[in-house]
């Protein structure tokens, strides 16, 4: 099966549960529910794999860890929770419980007892954190499913099967990013609901992947990549497609306010294959609460913040000292913290390391606060590009977003500008950057030279001397479409019509006096 194939797949079967339980499960809520059975069936197929591949290597090639007693399987257990980070009983393996499903009576009880099952195998271990609270999304006990244990099993059962059903290949395979993609899928479907999760503007995996590939130019493996409004770790993981997860030699990092999301994030990075030593999700609020100062910095940082949220900004006295915010000499305004997420993530930037931001379009033109941080960053060389790019390319909004590249080290004292407003193409109900779209981006970035009506490299002096604008449209030049028009040409052709008008007129007035005239 193709990557497309599986693609269309995945759609079908997400939008055929959705048609089977419209009206008894909440969008929103239904989104948590199809992640979380596929979350559960992915690590079930995942640990079978590495069991059967240990067992049939030491020689038993007819091995099947989901054909063994329970009891048998302790014997492995405290090996693979080292190496995995988590245990599944062959009974409890999605494969079998979803065999029984239709008969099972008490499928939400089974259910949850696996889900707790799989946390507590971590319990006590290195693990421990990043398995807890997994499956908590997932309520199988909810009323949401049902008004009786009979309906919401039957519910359930639904679910289940149906994604027993996907005929997926490999989605451990860093180039397709099916789990992505459902995601992405489940946000278009319940867009409309997007607001229930806090502002939460899903970034498209062409943006994503165009930012971790701006991170890495130049680069072959990196240290450690960073987000710190990571979502549901899609940007994160595409580090893992554009340099191989082995070339982030110490892993990913981020932290997410949101609590269904941050969960998401964990599964994701499983879902990837990316093992729990190999990732630190935190939860909590970055600005004012980061978990990260240990780990700081990093390489490679990307992030999608949230656009122009309120902050505690000047309203608690410690911020102005923190030195993530100090060196600016003032804090980002109390109603847009957006200014207040570059500096955080300039200051966890390594020397060599590049940030590449989504940003709202105001902070590169707003006054105030946000004009003071921008001198701050021109006047320290910090600004390596902006990019422009298309509206409507992300779930939730239709603005015209930006991209802001931050380095600590350049070798000009000028900031690349690139319009790139007009590179997309129109899928379904929104605009996507193309595979050629992105690829001009990235040689313009990398060429780092003039190109008319796309790109210009413009002297830091100069910006300065525009009151720190850095908005896109005052530096590069948009092209002028509209065609010349010859005024004694198109007056000639004017007097022409004109004439035949009159000549037109004068016929007609013939014509109905004779007709008059033959009446009377």
């Amino acid at each position: 099966m193709t990557k497309e194939q599986e693609r269309d797949e995945l759609h079908r079967t997400i939008w055929q549960i959705a048609n089977d339980l419209r009206g008894s499960v909440d969008g929103w809520d239904f989104k948590s529910y199809v992640l979380g059975m596929l979350f559960y069936r992915f690590i079930s197929e995942n640990l079978t794999l590495y069991i059967n591949k240990e067992e049939r290597r030491t020689g038993d090639v007819n091995f099947d860890y989901t054909k063994i007693s329970d009891s048998g399987a302790e014997f492995g257990r405290a090996d693979t929770v080292k190496e995995k980070g988590f245990y599944i009983l062959p009974s409890e393996l999605f494969a079998n419980v979803c065999h029984k499903a239709k008969n099972d009576a008490n499928l939400n009880e089974t259910l949850f007892n696996v889900f707790k099952n799989i946390e507590n195998s971590a319990k006590g271990t290195e693990s421990e954190d990043d398995l807890r609270g997994l499956f908590d999304d997932i309520d199988v006990n909810s009323n949401k499913l049902g008004g009786t244990v009979l309906k919401r099993n039957q519910t359930l059962v639904k679910i289940i099967e149906s994604i027993g059903g996907l005929k997926l290949g490999d989605y451990q395979d860093n180039t397709n990013d099916l789990f992505g993609d459902a995601y992405e899928f489940l946000m278009t479907m319940y867009a409309s609901s997007a607001g229930k999760s806090g502002g939460e503007f899903f970034t498209p995996q062409e943006v994503s992947e165009l930012l971790a590939e701006i991170t890495v130019v130049g680069k072959k493996q990196v240290n450690k990549v960073y987000d710190p409004a990571c979502g549901s770790g899609s940007m994160l993981l595409k580090f893992a497609k554009v340099l191989g997860k082995e070339n982030v030699r110490q892993g990913f990092f981020g932290q997410e306010i949101n609590i269904t999301t941050y969960n998401l994030c964990r599964i994701n990075m499983f879902l990837h294959d990316i093992n729990y030593e190999k990732f630190d999700i935190a939860h909590g609020n970055t600005l004012t609460d980061p978990k990260h100062w240990d780990d700081e910095p990093f390489d490679c940082i990307v992030s999608n913040p949230p656009y122009s949220i309120k902050w505690e900004g000047d309203a608690n006295p410690l911020l102005i000292n923190d030195p993530r915010f100090s060196p600016a000499g003032v804090l980002a305004p109390k109603s847009k913290a957006d200014l207040a997420f570059t500096l955080h993530m300039l200051s966890w930037l390594s020397t060599s390391g590049t940030a590449a931001i989504v940003e709202f379009p105001g902070v590169l033109y707003r006054g105030g606060a946000e004009q003071k941080i921008r001198k701050y960053l021109i006047d320290n060389n910090y600004v390596d590009a902006v990019i422009q790019l298309p509206p409507d390319l992300f779930f939730g909004t239709t603005i015209a977003t930006c991209i802001v590249v931050l380095k600590k080290s350049k070798k000009d004292n000028a900031t690349l500008f690139i319009d790139a407003s007009a590179e997309f193409v129109r899928g379904g109900a929104k605009n996507k950057l193309s595979e050629a779209n992105r690829k001009k981006i990235l040689d313009a970035f990398v060429a780092r030279k003039d190109i008319d009506h796309f790109a210009r490299l413009v002297p830091n002096a100069e910006i300065a001397d525009n009151d720190y604008n850095i908005a896109i449209s005052s530096y590069v030049e948009q092209e002028d479409n509209t065609e010349a028009v010859d005024i004694e040409k198109l007056n000639a052709h004017i007097a022409e019509i004109v004439i035949r008008q009159n000549k037109l007129r004068t016929a007609i007035d013939e014509i109905v006096a004779d007709l008059e005239g033959g009446s009377a």
